[in-house]
């Protein structure tokens, strides 16, 4: 028969002891000492043998609901962490975009000078992209083009090339930010491919609209049809949030004077002298005089009289006197514009690196469990049928309304890419949301364009509706039927090379921003015969590539055997290999043992019970899986518990 239980009671504790009985000819008993309350483990059905009830429902269940008030109570405070940290991450791309400016916009200014150069569409489109590139912002490079058509130096058919460059350029930021993200190879797959899947729309309409614009004048005459068939007013420029609250910080750090750039794409040679960092930002009229001069009988100037053979002009004459200087750091320091644009770059990289690995931590911390199910199921669900096509165009709505608020393509799309990399929005339904931001930007650009000064109306206006009608005919091409998605796959792919091979972020960044628009400039420079003699070949060989590779998946029988593998050709012609082993040697002082191994044994499918974001690969963001805290049991054998009779 079964002995009666032992409750021996401290100042901490209650300590349950049962000894048990004997049983079908076998002697043994247990004791277990149960420290805590909180085993899973523990038989709920037991209760206490004077009151009735179990020993330990109302620690647990108070416990639990202290529990559950302190992680609401450290929800809500992670809530206002989380928008200072996205308003340091957008304060840290506008500093990024004025340090661009500082080290390479008179450069920029230099590429624009050759109008005659830009009437070539190939060299109009790589300078697009490097000026874009070189400064951070499509709105300045644009405003530089509006200037230059306004001129005449430049013809709005000729410009269309410079715009489509221009919105391939702008997209270098998100892939930057994505960057930041190599911790974890999951999250910086998902936030690689969601990043270039930007880039892959904007090259693949290149390629189509850029041989159309040029034999049929398409876009442009779509503009100057619009703005001939509207009246046209200039109006108060819309204004602009986001540098709303931007500015009180920004213009702290650093001011520039964007004119000098515009001045030097014109031409004014003595805009060379000046410095891009604003020093006076306050000037009055001190006076304003009226002088006649002679000159040359046929003027072209306003106020021109005739007297005998001479040709009298009257000009006006105003004296300007700076009064109030600016408030920011570098207005004084009497460092150089290249200077203080790299000690900018250096310090805005590392606030946005900082804010965006807070972010993600954050993020992961906030969009967890149900949460994290909740919302992904909201963003991500479609329609249901036969409706699901309209997931699609709401999430473009969505898209283009967040960007007229913020007035910032660059900001949305690079606020997109840490979540794209937690797996809070998918790659499909960021696709939608990222076209739907190129047209946001384009609407805010016509708001600009209207209010243009009169004599550049115009001019800005058509610049804009080219923008606009670029992006319409490419969401046209690449995203109705889902066949035609082909940005989505490009750049899921993309994101699988990076996951294997890190550094190939590095160098698609460097090739396609850098490298070949350089290389597609010079050549534009030395005629069309040399750019006709290397790109045919080139292109030839990609289309030939592309073609093989086509039929080794769907349909390899159709081959020769020796087309059915690239197998015959050296390995560093088909695989990133021997570039691996080059670049693991040459890092090897700086990185651990593990990166050195073939990237291949590294990819390792997702551990579902693996907590995101922790930085698992690196060793220098490697942190200890957690281990849930389980109640103390000290078991002594010999004797069975008596199973027979409840306690």
């Amino acid at each position: 028969m079964c002995s009666r239980p032992i409750r021996i009671t401290t100042a901490e504790q209650t300590i349950r002891i049962s000894v048990g009985c004997h049983d079908a000819g076998k002697s043994s008993s247990s004791l277990d000492l149960v420290s805590n309350c909180g085993d899973a483990d523990a038989d709920t059905s037991s209760t206490h043998w004077e009151t009735g009830k179990h020993p330990c429902n109302t620690t647990m269940s108070s416990d639990s609901s202290e529990s559950r008030n302190a992680g609401m109570f450290s929800s809500f405070l992670r809530i206002p962490l989380l928008l200072l940290l996205l308003y340091g991450f957008v304060c840290s791309l506008d500093v990024l975009s004025s340090a661009f400016q500082l080290a390479g916009g008179k450069v920029a200014g230099d590429i624009f000078q050759d109008s005659v150069i830009l009437t070539n569409p190939v060299a109009g489109l790589m300078v697009g992209i490097l000026v874009t590139v070189l400064v951070q912002s499509s709105s300045t490079s644009t405003s530089i083009i509006v200037s230059l058509v306004s001129s005449g130096l430049l013809e709005v058919k000729s410009a269309v090339p410079i715009i489509m460059g221009s919105n391939i350029g702008t997209s270098v930021t998100n892939t930057i930010v994505a960057l930041m993200q190599a911790g974890e190879r999951n999250e910086f797959k998902r936030a690689f491919a969601g990043a270039t899947i930007h880039d892959c729309f904007n090259w693949l309409s290149v390629l189509v609209l850029l041989p159309l614009e040029v034999f049929s004048g398409l876009l442009s005459f779509l503009a100057r049809v619009t703005v001939s068939s509207f009246q046209m007013h200039s109006g108060e420029e819309a204004p602009e949030l986001l540098k709303t609250l931007t500015e009180p910080f920004t213009t702290l750090i650093i001011q520039l004077d964007k004119s000098v750039i515009t001045g030097i794409a014109l031409g004014d040679e003595s805009m060379r002298n000046h410095s891009l960092i604003k020093v006076w930002c306050k000037s009055s009229v001190l006076s304003s005089v009226n002088v006649t001069h002679t000159a040359v009988r046929n003027c072209s100037e306003l106020h021109c009289g005739k007297h005998g053979d001479l040709t009298w002009i009257t000009q006006n004459i105003t004296t300007h006197i700076n009064t109030e200087k600016c408030r920011h750091v570098f207005v004084d320091s009497g460092l150089s514009d290249l200077a203080v644009g790299l000690i900018l770059l250096a310090g805005s990289l590392m606030l946005l690196c900082s804010c965006l690995l807070f972010i993600v931590k954050v993020l992961n911390s906030l969009l967890k469990g149900q949460v994290a199910k909740v919302i992904e199921g909201v963003i991500n669900t479609d329609f249901p049928y036969p409706l699901g096509w309209l997931s699609g165009y709401l999430a473009m709505l969505m898209g283009a309304g967040m960007t007229f608020i913020i007035q910032s393509s660059s900001v949305f799309t690079s606020a997109l890419t840490p979540l794209i990399g937690i797996g809070v929005i998918s790659l499909n339904r960021a696709y939608p949301l990222t076209l739907g931001s190129n047209i946001g930007t384009t609407t805010t650009a016509i708001l600009a364009a209207l209010a243009s000064p009169k004599e550049k109306l115009p001019a800005a206006c058509q610049i804009a509706l080219c923008h606009f009608y670029f992006n319409i005919f490419g969401i046209l091409l690449w995203y109705p039927f889902p066949p035609t998605r082909l940005p989505i796959r490009m750049a899921s792919a993309l994101g699988e090379r990076t996951a294997k091979y890190r550094w190939f972020a590095v160098l698609y960044l460097l090739l396609c921003f850098l490298l070949l628009p350089c290389l597609v400039f010079g050549l534009s420079l030395a005629g069309w015969q040399a750019m006709v003699g290397v790109g045919a070949p080139f292109a030839a060989l990609t289309l030939f590539v592309l073609l093989v590779n086509l039929m080794q998946a769907r349909s390899p029988a159709h081959l020769p055997k020796t087309l059915r593998s690239w197998d015959f050709l050296p390995q560093w012609m088909h695989s990133l290999k021997p570039l691996d082993k080059l670049i693991s040697r040459s890092t090897a002082l700086c990185c651990s043992p593990l990166r050195i191994r073939d990237p291949e044994l590294l990819v390792e499918p997702a551990d579902p019970q693996k907590p995101s974001g922790q930085g698992y690969e690196n060793p220098t963001l490697s942190v200890p899986e957690e281990i849930p805290a389980e109640p103390r049991v000290f078991r002594l054998r010999g004797l069975e518990r008596c199973n027979s009779t409840p306690l």
